[in-house]
Order: C-alpha cells, then sequence, then structure tokens
C-alpha cells in the first residue's frame, strides 16, 4: 500500500513530467522555426518520450488506487537564442528532473515502500541517458560554434533519432 505522502509527492512528479512533455513539444516548434528540422524531429521524439513517463506514473499511481491531480499547467518557454541554448536548457532541466527522481527514490526507501523503489529504478536508469545524450550533443554543438555547416551537420544527425516505446509501456504506439 502506498502512503498518502508518497502518492502526493508522486503525482507532483507526474504533473512535472507532462511540463517536460510540453517543453520539448515548444523547443520542437522553436528549432522547426528556425529550419532545423532534425532539432525538431529530435525535440519531439523527447516529448513522446516524456509522454511515456507521464503514462508510466498515470498507470503507478491508479493501479495502486490513487485518484490523480492534475492542477493547472505552468507555462512553458518559447524563446531560446540558439539550439546550443536550447540543450543548454535541455541538460539542466534533466539534471533537476534527476534530482527529483532520486528525492523519490530515497522517500520510497525511507518509507519502507518497496514496489515504489522498483517502480522507480527504471527511471533512475533513464536519467543517465538523458543527460548523457544532451552532452553529447552540447560538446558537439561547442565545437562546431557558429559554423553553420557544422550546425547543419548536428541537425542531419539528431534526425536520425527514432521514437522507440519501451516495451509494454503505455502510448506504444
Amino acid at each position: 500500500m502506498i502512503s498518502k505522502k508518497m502518492s502526493d509527492s508522486l503525482n507532483s512528479h507526474m504533473n512535472l513530467e507532462l511540463f517536460s512533455a510540453n517543453m520539448y513539444l515548444v523547443m520542437s516548434s522553436c528549432a522547426n522555426d528556425l529550419g532545423l528540422k532534425g532539432a525538431a524531429n529530435w525535440f519531439f521524439v523527447q516529448y513522446r518520450e516524456e509522454m511515456i513517463h507521464f503514462m508510466k506514473f498515470y498507470t503507478y499511481l491508479t493501479d495502486q488506487g490513487v485518484v490523480i491531480s492534475l492542477p493547472a499547467a505552468k507555462a512553458v518557454p518559447d524563446k531560446y537564442k540558439s539550439l546550443l541554448d536550447m540543450l543548454q536548457k535541455t541538460l539542466a532541466h534533466e539534471q533537476m528532473i534527476t534530482s527529483c527522481i532520486n528525492n523519490l527514490s530515497e522517500q520510497a526507501v525511507q518509507e519502507k515502500d518497496h514496489a515504489t523503489q522498483i517502480f522507480l529504478q527504471w527511471f533512475v536508469t533513464e536519467q543517465i541517458e538523458e543527460e548523457n545524450n544532451d552532452r553529447d550533443l552540447i560538446a558537439k554543438l561547442k565545437l562546431v560554434g557558429d559554423n553553420g555547416h557544422g550546425i547543419l551537420m548536428i541537425d542531419g544527425e539528431m534526425g536520425q533519432r527514432v521514437f522507440v516505446a519501451p516495451v509494454g509501456s503505455p502510448l506504444a504506439v
């Protein structure tokens, strides 16, 4: 059985995952507006992944008998200086998400909530991948600087990213 405190914490984080999805959807639009179709694709794939994360929390909570709360969504930023700016903000956001996941994991340990500890392990591992991908792209963009050809090369690479839903996940269509 999940405690009220734990369910409230998970519900709050679930809403943060929804904010993340919205943020990446806006970034996709901004990249598209810059003519960076590959980056727009990359951020759209990121949006779809965040929606899977949201649904994982939703499913876990409803399976635990928790009634979901969706407060009004906070507006997401929609102005960025460059692709590098978007990715630096992406990394900072993902680092904040990692901290939140770690705090939730610690809360689950303190509450001896073994089911939630197991549930959160997937997210702990996922965050390592998220941050690593962001750091790699930031490093490449820093290497090319303002060189348009280099940015277009990275944009092309970002366009190769495809959405792969985790096995058994909600929204796996």
